[in-house]
C-alpha cells in the first residue's frame, strides 16, 4: 500500500503517478472536497470489483461516479430540462453571485442512459448516482483520464468516512489481501487532514427526494429546487 505526499509543488508528478496506476486498473486513496475517496476508472469491471472488494462493500449498493462535467454526465444518465436547471449555477437573489449544485458536495441520482458499465454502478431500478466535485485533483485527472471515476468514500463499510488521513490508514491497515479478494487499495494519496465536510448531500432527481442529508442542508437544497419549479 503506498502512499505518496501532495503538494502544490509536485502535483503533476503525483497526476502523472495516479493516472498510471489508475489505466492499470488500480484503486486510490484520494482527497476529495468532502472526505477521502476510493477513485478508479469507473469504466474497468477489474477496477470497481476492486474498490467493492477494498470497501467490503455488498454490490446491491451501488456506488457514486464522478464526472467532468454535465456532457460527460448526459453520456451516463438521462437528464431532462428540470433536471438540468438545478444542476446548473443560479444567480441569487441580490445579483451578487451565484449558487450552485454542481461542481460540488451534491450527488445526483438519475435514470441510467448506458448499460456499458461494470455491475455495482447502475442499481437494480437502473439508476446512476453521479457527481462533479470541486477539488483541483480530481477535476484535473477526470479532464486528463476522459473516464468518469468511482466517487465512493474510503472507509470499510459500516465504518465512519473520514477526513483524516491517519483515520483512513488505519482502516485499511488491517486489511491485508486474502484469497478472497483484494484488501488494500494500491496507492494512498496523503494530502494531510482536510477540511471538516459531511459527505456530499444525495438527492434522487427522478422525484427530488433527499436520499442523504451530507454537507449542503435540505434548507439549501429546497431552496434551489424552488428557484426552478
Amino acid at each position: 500500500m503506498e502512499r505518496l505526499k501532495i503538494s502544490s509543488k509536485n502535483l503533476n508528478l503525483v497526476i502523472n503517478k495516479v493516472i498510471k496506476v489508475i489505466k492499470k486498473g488500480g484503486v486510490i486513496v484520494c482527497p476529495t472536497d468532502t472526505v477521502y475517496g476510493l477513485i478508479a476508472d469507473a469504466t474497468n469491471e477489474k477496477a470497481v470489483k476492486k474498490v467493492f472488494q477494498i470497501k467490503k462493500r455488498t454490490f446491491q449498493k451501488p456506488i457514486p461516479v464522478f464526472v467532468k462535467d454535465l456532457k460527460m454526465a448526459k453520456q451516463l444518465a438521462r437528464i431532462n430540462k428540470i433536471q438540468e436547471k438545478f444542476l446548473t449555477p443560479h444567480q441569487n437573489k441580490f445579483g451578487t453571485g451565484q449558487e450552485k449544485v454542481w461542481p460540488g458536495k451534491v450527488t445526483v441520482v438519475l435514470k441510467a442512459k448506458t448499460k456499458k458499465l461494470p455491475k455495482g454502478i447502475i442499481s437494480k431500478d437502473k439508476k446512476i448516482g453521479l457527481r462533479i466535485p470541486n477539488y483541483k485533483v480530481i477535476n484535473k485527472l477526470l479532464m486528463i483520464i476522459n473516464h468518469p471515476l468511482t466517487g465512493t468514500s474510503a472507509n470499510i463499510s459500516g465504518k465512519p468516512e473520514s477526513t483524516k488521513i491517519k483515520e483512513v490508514i488505519k482502516q485499511f491497515q488491517n486489511h491485508p489481501p486474502t484469497k478472497f479478494g483484494e484488501g488494500q487499495p494500491d496507492l494512498i494519496l496523503v494530502a494531510g487532514n482536510l477540511k471538516t465536510s459531511l459527505p456530499s448531500t444525495v438527492i434522487d432527481l427522478t422525484n427530488f427526494q433527499i436520499l442523504r442529508e451530507g454537507a449542503i442542508s435540505k434548507d439549501e437544497i429546497f431552496k434551489i429546487l424552488g428557484k426552478i419549479k
